[in-house]
Parts: C-alpha cells; sequence; structure tokens
C-alpha cells in the first residue's frame, strides 16, 4: 500500500489494532504496534526495524526494544488474532495447511540460523526456517500461527541459545513435531478445520499422520513415492505358533506366512487395481497461466502401521500433470471411504494458499527481513507479520467485494467457486488434451476465480 491508501485506512486499521489493546499493559509501548504494522503495510522498500522506524519518525533503538525487550503479552496477541479468525472468518469447509518457509541470513547470530536447506532458493544456505499453520476457506486465507525450527546443533550448544534468549525449556523438535503443537494451539483457541493438508516433508513421517488420526482430522496431504503400503491388506495372525509345540513361540500378531512384502506406492501403478484404471483427467483449478490439469487414479489402500502391520484403510490418490507426465504425485487421505475424488483433489491442491501467503507476507509485509538476534523479538515479529496480513486480507475482502482468486490476488469471485472438475473421457488423447490446454494458457486472461471447498454430500461431477 502507498502512502494515501494507509492514510484512508488508517480509522480502520487503528479499530483493528485496538482489539489487541490488552496485549499491551503500558500505553507508551502500545503506542508502536501501529507504527511497526503502518510500516509493514506501506510501500518502503525495506522492512526492517530500522528503514520502518525512519520512515515514522521514530527512534531506531525504541522500535527495536519494542519487539525484542518491551514488556507486552505475544502469545495473547496471537490468541487474539485466532480468535477474530475463528469469530469472523470461520465457517464450513475450512482448511488447514502446514508447510515451512526459510529465510538466507547473514553471520551466525540470528536465533537457529545455520547452512541447511532453503526452499526459497532450492539450495543449502545459510538461513532460518520456521513452521507455520494457514487457515482457507473460501476466498479467505491467513497464516494463523508460526514458530522457529530449532536444529539439533543450536538445540545442543545451550550457551548459545542462552545468548539469543531461546529458552532452556525449547529443544530441538522435528518440524512435524512443531505443526502439531500449532494444529493443538488452533484447536484450543477455538478454531476448525474441516480438512487439513501438507506437502511429502510432512506425509512422509508416519508419526504425523498418525498424530492426526489420534486427533480425528480429516487430512488430504501428498506422500513421497517410497510411501509404503498394501492395495489389499495380507492376513494378519493372531494365534501362537510353537514349532512341535515346544520353544518360544512367534510374535504375534504377525502377517501370515507367505505375505506379499509392502510395496512403494510408486510401484504400484504396476499392480492391479491401478494398472487396470485409466488415467481420468481433472482440471484441478485455473491458475494465471490457465487451466491446470491431471490424470488421476484412486483407490483405497492400507499403509505399513508402526508396527510393520497393514494400518488402517486410507484413499490412495495417483496424479500427473498433463503436460508434463513426469511430474508425478502421490497423495493419502484420512477420510470416509464414500469421500469423492473431487474433493479429495480438492484438499489436496489446497496448499498453493500457504505459498501465496508466504510469497504476500515476504513481498509486501517484510515477513523475511527481522534482521535481530533475540528470540522473543523474531517470535513477535512472525506474530506482527501474521496481524498485518490478517488486516490486509480483510481489507481487500472488504473494498469493492474483491476476494483473493486461485492465485490470492484480489479478482472476480464467485461465492460458489471453481471445484476440481472432471474435464475429458479416458479416451481422449494426452496429445490432443495437451494441446488445447497448450493453447487455452497462451490465450489465458487475469481473471481469476475463487475456490471453495465442495459439500461432502455434492459428489456431482461437471463435465
Amino acid at each position: 500500500m502507498d502512502i494515501p491508501q494507509i492514510r484512508k485506512l488508517k480509522p480502520a486499521l487503528n479499530k483493528f489494532l485496538k482489539r489487541f489493546d490488552d496485549c499491551f499493559p503500558r500505553k507508551d509501548t502500545r503506542s508502536h504496534l501501529p507504527v511497526y504494522v503502518s510500516g509493514q503495510l506501506s510501500d518502503i522498500p525495506e522492512k526492517s526495524v530500522e528503514p520502518i522506524a525512519i520512515n515514522a519518525g521514530v527512534p531506531v533503538r525504541t522500535l527495536q526494544e519494542f519487539l525484542s525487550q518491551h514488556c507486552w503479552d505475544q502469545d495473547r496477541a496471537r490468541d487474539r488474532l485466532q480468535h477474530i479468525v475463528r469469530d469472523e472468518h470461520a465457517g464450513p469447509n475450512a482448511i488447514g495447511v502446514f508447510d515451512e518457509t526459510s529465510d538466507v541470513k547473514k553471520g551466525n547470530k540470528t536465533p537457529g540460523v545455520q547452512r541447511q536447506w532453503c526452499g526459497s532458493v532450492g539450495k543449502k544456505e545459510n538461513c532460518i526456517v520456521t513452521v507455520h499453520l494457514a487457515y482457507a476457506r473460501d476466498g479467505f486465507h491467513c497464516l494463523l500461527d508460526g514458530e522457529l525450527y530449532l536444529p539439533e546443533s543450536w538445540s545442543s550448544d545451550r550457551d548459545r541459545c542462552r545468548e539469543t534468549g531461546i529458552p532452556d525449556a525449547m529443544v530441538y523438535r522435528p518440524k512435524w513435531t512443531i505443526a502439531l503443537e500449532l494444529y493443538d494451539r488452533a484447536i484450543t483457541n477455538g478454531l476448525h478445520f474441516d480438512w487439513v493438508t501438507f506437502d511429502e516433508g510432512y506425509g512422509s513421517k508416519p508419526e504425523f499422520l498418525r498424530g492426526l488420526r489420534g486427533r480425528s482430522q480429516k487430512y488430504v496431504g501428498e506422500v513421497p513415492r517410497s510411501f509404503m503400503g498394501w492395495i489389499k491388506a495380507p492376513r494378519v495372525v493372531t494365534r501362537k505358533y510353537r514349532k512341535h509345540g515346544r520353544g518360544r513361540g512367534r510374535k504375534t500378531p504377525r502377517l501370515a506366512s507367505g505375505s506379499a512384502p509392502a510395496r512403494r506406492v510408486e510401484a504400484m501403478l504396476d499392480q492391479d487395481g491401478f494398472r487396470n484404471q485409466p488415467w481420468v483427467r481433472w482440471r484441478v483449478k485455473d491458475g494465471h497461466k490457465g487451466p491446470m490439469v491431471w490424470e488421476v487414479k484412486h483407490l483405497r489402500f492400507s499403509p505399513v502401521g508402526a508396527d510393520g502391520l497393514p494400518g488402517e484403510p486410507l484413499h490412495l490418490v495417483a496424479a500427473r500433470d498433463v503436460l508434463n507426465p513426469a511430474e508425478l504425485k502421490f497423495f493419502v487421505g484420512d477420510a470416509p471411504e464414500e469421500t469423492s475424488v473431487q474433493v479429495l483433489l480438492l484438499v489436496a491442491f489446497s496448499r498453493w494458499r500457504v505459498e501465496r501467503c508466504f510469497e504476500d507476507q515476504k513481498s509486501e509485509i517484510g515477513l523475511d527481513q527481522y534482521e535481530g538476534r533475540r528470540y522473543q523479538g523474531l517470535k513477535r515479529h512472525l506474530i506482527l507479520s501474521c496481524l498485518s496480513y490478517l488486516f490486509l486480507s480483510r481489507m481487500r475482502q472488504e473494498f469493492g467485494g474483491e476476494k483473493p482468486g486461485p492465485d490470492g490476488v484480489p479478482g472476480t469471485h464467485r461465492s460458489s467457486g471453481v471445484d476440481p472438475i472432471l474435464v475429458v473421457g479416458a479416451e481422449c488423447s494426452a496429445e490432443a488434451t495437451g494441446a488445447n490446454l497448450r493453447r487455452d494458457r497462451a490465450g489465458a486472461t487475469s481473471k481469476r476465480r475463487g475456490t471453495a471447498v465442495p459439500h461432502q454430500a455434492d459428489k456431482a461431477k461437471a463435465a
């Protein structure tokens, strides 16, 4: 936003920020909140503390201390943000999206920084990683929460942690554990997710999937090609067995003798069940380059459980891009057996919502521009960035009825949304479909449509 727009929205922003007054016990501390948020929403090119302070005519050190030292309750601010989403944006068909983002940093003083995989540049780099939970419903999406991923090298060096203010109780936790912590906080604050989704970094962790099942949470998430299971679950033996009635019996329960071994989901494409299915083409959403069409196969299968035995049946979806068949994805879904492929695909391909949140927060809010050396400052920066983005999302929806479309920018919105659509029959050639899609994408306009999760009972496929 530019300065005139900020001034125009100042009354609305002040009213919004007053809802957080009780998070700041002192009036002078509270006065820095609109300074920081207005700076994040402004059009200044750099949005770290120093340029925000200079732009507002506030001493730089004062704003630095507001983040890292002043007494205010950042946890209450986060909870208040989630209460606002619960009370004013929640409803049926809500999707939670787990993901992480990384920010390149110089030096070794930023909390959690080390040379590690940095998704923002696609290689190993000196960076920090934060794990997030996004909320998406119809045309609205925002980030609800975020937490620093603390590498093991930091966790084992408590002196280094204390230098940056990382509490002794904060130790290394896998990213999937952090994700479940964010989920539990949101649920405690009254939020409800009809579905959650995630990428294969989380889908590859059986403990994460079991954690969601233990919370009775439906999900559809990507898994790696190495994910193991059976299309037809093998028989499990529960009777003890002793050869000639002597010696220690074999463990029970166990797979019956001669049972087929579990296979990678990638290899299941050559098995009956998958092999006999035609690839069915679905338009999963409209992108800024035109419709995105994937070919899909679907069945129920049994994953390998913690004890090596078949687990509870899941949906398994194999999908490949029509324009790039080598791009093959697998998704598993823990949902009722009657759940339609249409619903599974809509949830599976909803990860763009959190990706758009990251893109907007970095390009417009300054999520990746924290330059402090204190953990409390970083934690507060993450929360205030979520707060700023929530206000921005609300304003985009309010003015002119504009709502984010499939790519997250304001555009034409249909309340009914655009659900995954069965676009062609299996008899249509891939070459013809690819040619049509290339032509459609080449001529795509800038108009976008929103998405909405279809009601579970509505299984109709629009041809």
